[in-house]
């Protein structure tokens, strides 16, 4: 495919994941939480953020920062309304998906850059925002994961502190050892991740100038001191190895990680509730964790 035709296809397909038809697979959003679009301006670029606020509280919530999937080629923020509404309503918190840049037009690393500018931009203003700059979470799905897994790395040093990452099928191996884990070859036929659109993904994002080992966290020397972890993984995933490694990585370097599989879940069930049912579980078990590390007094 043309790079035209890659730009074509992701615009189609975010607008069926957005239509009201393709809510009978996203899933509803929250009731309970209000959902708005702003604008935000970075050096160089303007990105779209994706806001969810609770209804009934108004001020000095948490914020949870949440980054979509679709390879660094397609994904929209809209499609994990159904899993950021719940959260904001339920947590409760500040819930902002970024509509961070993606490929052909912008390769990696400026998703990763997108990524933490927006969450350093964010916490430096709480007053707008109305959050509490010390209760702080990232969340992610696919490469959204790995964007989230590499802005908490960055966030270590540079700040801000968080209390909390929330990986969901994460892919943690950019390099070319991606496709030598067993769950690659168990999983290759699931027509929820095929291998030729992963490998596409790669393609279209990784430039030849850059060393895919500086995107793929799970190559890392240094895991330490980093935010608690909860790593979501699916049985019929061809990257759910990517997720159980890195989970075992951190706990080598004594960051708090806690792994979790859902039998008969595909990659992204999370952002296809309605043909998934085990993402209601895995739905409970988020704001449950959630919930422990950025209100950890507030009743249940």
């Amino acid at each position: 495919m043309t790079d035209d035709q890659v730009i074509a296809v992701r615009e189609k397909t975010n607008r069926a994941a957005s239509s009201r038809v393709g809510r009978i697979i996203t899933g509803p959003p929250d009731r309970g939480a209000r959902i708005t679009e702003t604008a935000i301006d970075l050096p160089g670029r303007r990105l779209t953020l994706r806001v969810h606020r609770p209804k009934a509280v108004a001020r000095d919530l948490p914020l949870i920062v949440s980054f979509h999937g679709g390879g660094f080629i397609g994904g929209t923020a809209a499609q994990n309304d159904w899993l950021n509404s719940h959260l904001a309503a339920r947590c409760p918190a500040v819930v902002v998906a970024v509509e961070y840049r993606l490929a052909p037009e912008h390769v990696l690393p400026k998703p990763i850059e997108d990524g933490y500018d927006t969450l350093d931009r964010i916490v430096g203003d709480p007053q707008r925002w109305g959050i509490d700059p010390t209760a702080v979470a990232l969340m992610g799905e696919s490469v959204g994961g790995m964007i989230a897994t590499l802005v908490a790395l960055r966030a270590r040093k540079a700040g801000p502190p968080l209390r909390a990452q929330v990986l969901n099928y994460p892919t943690t191996d950019w390099t070319e050892t991606m496709f030598d884990y067993p769950s690659i070859e168990e999983n290759a036929d699931n027509p929820a991740l095929p291998l030729s659109r992963l490998r596409a993904a790669r393609t279209l994002s990784t430039p030849s100038t850059l060393d895919p080992r500086t995107v793929s966290p799970v190559t890392f020397e240094d895991l330490a001191d980093l935010p608690p972890a909860l790593v979501v993984t699916a049985a019929l995933d061809p990257v759910a190895d990517h997720g159980r490694r890195y989970v075992e990585r951190l706990c080598e370097h004594g960051t708090e990680a806690r792994l979790t599989g859902y039998p008969k879940a595909t990659h992204s069930f999370l952002s296809t509730p309605g043909l998934v049912p085990a993402a209601r579980a895995a739905r409970r078990e988020i704001l449950a964790f959630l919930r422990d590390h950025l209100r950890p007094d507030s009743p249940r």
